[in-house]
């Protein structure tokens, strides 16, 4: 069964523009960042803190409020309160959100809003390009990271499997 989207007008960065986005890429915020394991912000945070370089920072205000950490990092209030100026902000929560997230990356001084995969928002495509920041919608930072370094199998992620034989998927 296939999901249907609205009209999606925008078009978003190819793939070599994601890739280099990636590469000038030193510093995350991620925007909803859950210390749940099952919530996609903590598999991709899991990923982030462990194959890259990036240093990763957690926002989320009821966790901030609460005192909790993520995978040992603090976690903040909002993008205002990181001690560094992000250079991606990569969004997990609901599309309607991202207006405001976009003018908050915007205010601190980010580069580049992150929208996750299931996150479509062409109001805030053309608030962000307005502000000069580079947007990218509806995809996966670990995705599209692991994707141009080579850590993808033929189902989209590692396996952790060594073999010369290729892998039986499930059908």
């Amino acid at each position: 069964m296939s999901t249907t989207h609205p009209e999606r007008t925008w078009t978003g960065p190819g793939a070599p523009e994601r890739l280099a986005i990636l590469r000038r890429t030193r510093s995350i915020a991620i925007v909803g960042a859950s210390d749940k394991p099952a919530r996609a912000s903590y598999f991709v945070a899991t990923y982030l803190l462990s194959s890259t370089t990036y240093d990763v920072y957690f926002v989320n205000p009821v966790l901030a409020a609460a005192g909790k950490e993520i995978l040992g990092h603090r976690v903040y209030a909002s993008l205002d309160d990181l001690p560094v100026t992000p250079d991606l902000v990569e969004v997990f929560r609901k599309s309607s959100d991202a207006p405001e997230v976009v003018a908050d990356a915007a205010r601190v001084g980010a580069r580049t809003v992150w929208l996750q995969l299931g996150i479509w928002n062409e109001d805030a495509a053309r608030q962000a390009e307005a502000a000069g920041l580079e947007i990218v919608m509806d995809r996966c930072v670990k995705i599209e990271h692991a994707r141009f370094h080579g850590g993808l199998n033929l189902a989209g992620f590692v396996t952790g499997v060594i073999s010369s034989r290729r892998q039986e998927l499930d059908r």
